[in-house]
């Protein structure tokens, strides 16, 4: 059965103990769970992959109420320090008190707030649009006064790199860091030297996106590293590999009529079975009837 870790350590605790810390998107509690079998620190809700998990697209269309409930799911099953995807805060100023309570109520450890008007787009297309800096400054600020606990951390996007070019995104992340947030995360920068003139002048905890097919070249985590970040999210990946695989599986259903000649491209029922814990509900349900024996 899931055991709560009490010792479990907050995101700034894992920060100050590691060198980097890589944060797997998910988009639902079994992908959250692979990723504690595979014994990463953290994880990341990702705002397209958990919309994408609903066939629809990332534009800032899913609700606040639907993320706090994912996030509660998530958080039933997998006690790791969980980032979570607020988009633009789910509205003006004001609303970003209550995504702020709601989320951290919920079991997040960190939110993540954009300066994109909406609807919002993937940081990775074209044709966004940002709300002025002192908008998105007084959202950072209103989150920070919100929030409960200083456990729970605000993080700063700004996709001004590719509107404004790479100095602007700068001021506006000197802006928000004033403000209040936390962590850093500028988004879609073109280069691993853009994130090291980030970091040279940040004076703050940077967070970097390596999405595929995006605006950012394929940077390992150690280049990460060298260049300063401390948070590293790969927000897509999991779904994306999904979704193959699935498209795989029913195409050779639907030419084959069987997928035999496929299982060795499937989870066996014991593995499954040994992730989710099977064994161990049924020895607790034992438990409980043989005290009525």
């Amino acid at each position: 059965m899931i055991e709560r870790d009490s010792n479990r350590k907050s995101i700034i605790e894992l920060i100050k103990e590691n060198e980097i810390i890589v944060a797997p998107g998910v988009f639902n509690p079994i992908s959250a769970l692979l990723c504690k079998h595979f014994n990463f620190k953290a994880i990341y809700l990702s705002g397209a992959a958990y919309t994408g998990s609903l066939a629809l697209p990332d534009l800032g269309i899913i609700t606040l109420t639907e993320v706090a409930e994912e996030v509660r799911r998530i958080k039933s099953i997998v006690d790791l320090p969980l980032i979570v995807d607020a988009n633009t805060g789910f509205g003006e100023t004001i609303n970003v008190l209550r995504a702020v309570r709601e989320l951290e109520k919920a079991g997040a450890s960190a939110i993540q707030i954009e300066d994109q008007v909406n609807p919002k787009k993937c940081g990775h297309l074209e044709g966004k649009m940002l709300v002025d800096e002192i908008e998105m400054a007084k959202k950072i600020k209103m989150a920070k006064e919100s929030r409960k606990s200083e456990d729970f951390l605000i993080i700063a996007r700004t996709d001004a790199r590719s509107v404004e070019g790479l100095d602007r995104a700068i001021e506006r992340a000197k802006l928000y860091l004033k403000a209040g947030a936390d962590i850093i995360f500028p988004e879609a920068l073109q280069s691993l030297d853009e994130f090291k003139e980030f970091s040279k002048k940040i004076n703050g905890i940077l967070m970097a996106n390596m999405t595929e097919f995006g605006k950012t070249p394929y940077i390992t985590v150690e280049e990460f590293k060298e260049a300063g970040c401390k948070i590293v999210i790969f927000p897509v990946t999991l779904l994306r590999a999904s979704l193959f695989a699935m498209k795989e599986v029913l195409s050779e259903i639907k030419n084959k009529g069987t997928q035999k000649y496929i299982l060795n491209k499937l989870m066996t029922r014991e593995e499954f079975y040994q992730l989710i814990d099977y064994y161990g509900y049924i020895d607790f349900d034992n438990k409980i009837a043989k005290f009525f024996e």
